[in-house]
């Protein structure tokens, strides 16, 4: 891979006229009011790069990451729509670390299925200003009225006079035009591109092993770095007993003691890593913010949800729920759980360093956040940050997993062997390292008390108890932390008397965010035990939650949506033309501002839990591009069943018994369900797309298994139950 280093002399917020490429151009920075919430509300200049080039081509500046999201592809058909310009014609690249950048209320990060919806009307105007500027360069050439000049993709055109030029004519005489400070958007109904399913750009190289990760940088002079942690947080090495015999391994350039661990620099990788993995290494208990204790376990901490009183802070409030359940003649109970989780992505962690002569630093690494992890270089380099550039790598799968967690990324470890060996370094985590240092998903509880009469539910009482990720990393107090109770607080049912509580517990383990977050869990805590209030009710709990959706149009109709694209709702089990005996499931979500209804349909094989179809219909409220929804939700459908059925991630003695897949199983290729997707654009304002297709999984599945067994699962994984 060529060397990545960007031009130094470039700069990060160029002025309209600021900045050639070197052969003319239109280098467009547009200052545009967005919502910043760290200036309280006022609009603030929010710069977007857009270089259109002589040739008629252009780039865009992401702020957001590729990760196999599809997200550089949405964005060059939001501006190629406003720009009048193929998609195909604009390359779009990630941009710096840079305020210009920090889109999302005065922040930058790629998750929460924030990007698109985050960005749309910002690039929407982008692109037309773009147009805007190149026709009144056309106009002034040609003599004319610029309400006289119109485009078709890639040229301005007088149709009266027949003349027609590329864009590529007008990119350098477009620099004199000035930045329009109100264009019109185009009228929906004349979308070109939006709103069509057009192929990603990225899937060729990816699949082709032509697109380059963070793993495959190349610099000159690079030396090799493998690490072994210590077998649990709090501990750092001592010594490493056979010096010597690692010293003089083959390749071998030199051995530090880290903070937690332990690396071996060499000339390959592999040579680094057969020696780390040779090394006897002595370790203590040492300084640590987040040390795990020795005797923490999976089965204890478990206890300890559990055990801790409620009702905790208050979240959501309607009518009165203690009241109400103290005067029902019917109430239920139950307590739902779900485990720690890895990330499991299937790129590991790496980061290549590179101290230059001038006291710059350049960091190539995967990450969610440039600015955050540029904050973070700068402190442990001990340089200022615009000292460092952040080189932003595709992501080979995320899943929130390179968001900036103490201790969980290997760029601290890489600025500190490439100072103290005077050259490049690249660090690379080994699957073991990954499992052993991965900032999990938190394991939750949640209590129920609910009362039904022959309606279905008159009152619904819910404990959140755990540690959300916003609370860990962003500091939300209790009741705060959306993280820790999403999928219990926000949802769309007409339960006359409802409470939502959240009880704080500090998670020991490292936690962070996970596909969908909170949502994963929740989601099915609360529909599941939705379900076991529609059996105590005697109701059906497809017509009971239609049923509470009376008041909301928008989710009736999805409900409806599902049925009929699973070819109607079936309430009892019945015989599949297989011979196998099958029910189905039903649930709802209202993650990322979209909304998700789905049926999952199964039977039990040797008992074991099969899932032979999921259909999902999602509210985006509007869409960019229907495949890329598509396919988003069927890969969050992959990762929903796998989590149901099969994954958990077990700690004893503080320490995660799974270090690689062997112990760690995740859905395989012949447990993938038939995936079906309906869009249902209702104009509402536009959701997210990344995360919503995974909470409605599990608890269509528990509650189908529920229909077809009489079993009820309050815990996952569905492996650890008996179905025999």
């Amino acid at each position: 891979m060529k060397d990545l280093t960007p031009d130094p002399n470039r700069p990060l917020n160029v002025s309209r006229r600021g900045f050639m490429t070197g052969t003319a151009a239109l280098v467009l920075s547009v200052s545009l009011p967005t919502r910043n919430a760290r200036a309280q509300g006022e609009a603030a200049p929010v710069d977007a790069y857009l270089t259109l080039k002589t040739d008629g081509t252009a780039t865009l500046q992401s702020p957001f990451i590729e990760g196999g999201q599809g997200v550089f592809s949405a964005l060059a058909q939001i501006v190629g729509e406003e720009l009048d310009l193929d998609p195909a014609q604009i390359a779009v690249e990630c941009a710096p670390p840079g305020d210009a950048y920090k889109t999302i209320d005065g922040a930058r990060f790629t998750g929460g299925s924030l990007s698109i919806r985050s960005s749309y009307t910002l690039m929407r105007t982008l692109g037309a200003s773009a147009r805007a500027m190149l026709v009144q360069a056309a106009a002034e050439n040609w003599g004319l009225d610029a309400s006289e000049v119109t485009t078709e993709p890639g040229h301005v055109l007088h149709e009266d006079s027949g003349k027609r030029a590329g864009y590529g004519d007008f990119a350098e005489a477009a620099m004199d035009m000035p930045v329009p400070t109100d264009v019109s958007l185009r009228d929906p109904a004349d979308f070109r591109w939006i709103r069509q399913p057009l192929p990603r750009f990225d899937v060729r190289s990816k699949s082709t092993g032509q697109a380059k990760y963070s793993i495959d940088v190349d610099v000159d002079g690079l030396l090799n770095a493998a690490v072994r942690h210590a077998p649990r947080l709090g501990l750092t090495p001592v010594s490493v007993n056979n010096l010597d015999d690692i010293e003089a391994m083959r390749g071998v350039h030199s051995v530090h003691m880290l903070d937690g661990a332990v690396a071996v620099v060499a000339d390959k990788f592999w040579q680094a890593r057969r020696a780390v993995e040779a090394a006897k290494i002595a370790w203590e208990a040492g300084d640590s913010n987040y040390p795990m204790p020795a005797d923490f376990s999976s089965t204890g901490f478990h206890e300890v949800l559990r055990a801790e009183a409620g009702p905790g802070v208050e979240v959501e409030a309607e009518g009165d729920a203690p009241q109400a359940l103290a005067n029902a003649e019917t109430v239920i109970e139950a307590d739902y759980d779900a485990p720690f989780l890895v990330h499991g992505q299937l790129e590991p962690p790496s980061t290549t360093a590179r101290f230059n002569e001038d006291g710059t630093l350049d960091l190539w690494l995967p990450n969610q956040a440039p600015e955050m992890f540029q904050g973070a270089a700068a402190g442990a380099a001990g340089i200022p940050a615009e000292n460092i550039r952040i080189h932003s790598q595709l992501l080979g799968g995320f899943f929130g997993r390179h968001f900036l967690y103490a201790g969980a990324s290997p760029f601290p470890q890489a600025i500190e062997l490439a100072r103290a060996t005077g050259r490049p370094v690249k660090v690379l985590w080994t699957r073991e390292e990954e499992f052993l240092r991965d900032a999990n998903r938190p394991m939750a509880v949640a209590r129920f008390r609910g009362a039904v009469d022959a309606n279905g539910p008159s009152a619904l009482t819910i404990e959140a108890v755990g540690e959300g990720p916003v609370g860990r990393w962003f500091g939300a107090p209790p009741g705060q932390d959306g993280s820790a109770h999403e999928g219990l607080s926000g949802k769309p049912y007409a339960i006359d008397n409802r409470r939502v509580g959240h009880v704080f517990v500090q998670n020991p383990a490292m936690i962070g965010f996970w596909r969908s977050v909170g949502h994963s869990m929740n989601d099915f805590f609360y529909e599941a035990f939705l379900d076991e209030l529609a059996d105590a009710a005697g109701r059906d709990p497809f017509e009971m939650r239609r049923g509470l959706l009376e008041g909301s149009d928008r989710h009736r109709r999805l409900l409806e949506a599902v049925a009929d694209l699973s070819g109607g709702w079936q309430g009892a089990a019945f015989d599949a033309e297989d011979g196998s005996r099958r029910a189905r499931g039903v649930a709802m979500a209202s993650p990322f501002g979209s909304e998700t209804a789905t049926i999952a349909e199964v039977s039990l094989d040797g008992g074991a839990v099969r899932v032979h179809q999921v259909w999902v219909a999602i509210d985006p409220g509007q869409i960019v591009n229907p495949a890329v929804i598509e396919a988003q939700v069927q890969s969050a459908v992959a990762l929903g069943v796998s989590q149901t059925l099969v994954e958990e991630l077990v700690y004893e003695n503080g320490e995660p018994q799974a270090r690689n897949f062997d112990l760690y199983p995740v859905l395989r290729p012949d447990q993938m369900p038939e995936v079906h997707v309906r869009i249902v654009e209702s104009g509402a304002t536009m959701g997210g797309i990344g995360e919503p297709g995974l909470p409605g999984v599990a608890p269509a599945i528990v509650n189908a298994v529920a229909n077809l067994t009489g079993q009820r699962v309050r815990s996952l994984p569905m492996s650890k139950h008996d179905f025999g």
